[in-house]
């Protein structure tokens, strides 16, 4: 069962490359229900890929967050590179002018179940693990043994760890693969025109001898 209207030409099926956006781009859109209503959260997870065969989510809420007290199948959605599409970066605007504005993106939505880690070892693990991974980049990475344990165990008892098994993994690119080769070089070139480093620009170059 797909999450998402997902026409063939936009599916992406590689694993690393889904995974490699969840890395990217972290923080999940988690939609769940609550007393039959429909709830959405914003929780960034780690990606452990080692359990299961599309990984494992890893994150934490606040201890008052009802989200976690009854776990329920839940949708999470992580959004990548998007941008605006002129229809005056097609040359085909040019020969024909059939040609109309779009939006392209590139999405991961990931399903499975919560399960509900409360022990002090496990939260100081997953809130040791997503520091270490976020704090990687930084010239001096701060640790959680930088600040006064007493502190640290206030902190703890405050959240509630989260771990959910993906049971399904699905990416929506949606790149200007329905244009020719000369649009998506336009389309490329117009992105670049407006940020050199744009990266939806990369993902709509089309490859070598597409026509």
């Amino acid at each position: 069962m797909s999450t998402t209207y997902l026409p063939a030409h936009f599916e992406e099926r590689d694993l690393p490359t889904l995974q490699a956006l969840v890395d990217a781009h972290p923080l999940a859109t988690w939609a769940t229900t609550q007393d039959g209503e429909l709830v959405v959260h914003h929780v960034p997870f780690r990606l452990d890929r080692t359990r299961g065969e599309f990984g494992t989510l890893v994150g934490h809420v606040a201890r008052a967050n009802p989200v976690w007290r009854v776990p329920q199948p839940s949708l999470l959605v992580f959004g990548g590179p998007q941008a605006y599409v002129s229809p005056g970066w097609y040359p085909s605007k040019q020969v024909h002018g059939k040609v109309v504005p779009t939006w392209n993106y590139a999405v991961v939505h990931a399903r499975g179940t919560p399960v509900i880690r409360e022990d002090a070892a496990s939260v100081l693990r997953i809130v040791s693990q997503l520091t270490d991974t976020h704090e990687a980049t930084q010239q001096r990475p701060w640790q959680v043994g930088d600040a006064p344990p007493d502190y640290i165990e206030q902190m703890l008892r405050a959240i509630v760890g989260i771990e959910i098994p993906i049971e399904q993994l699905v990416g929506k690119w949606k790149v200007s693969q329905n244009r020719s080769g000369e649009d998506r070089a336009g389309v490329a070139a117009g992105l670049r025109a407006q940020d050199a480093g744009d990266p939806m620009a990369d993902l709509v170059a089309p490859p070598p001898h597409q026509p």
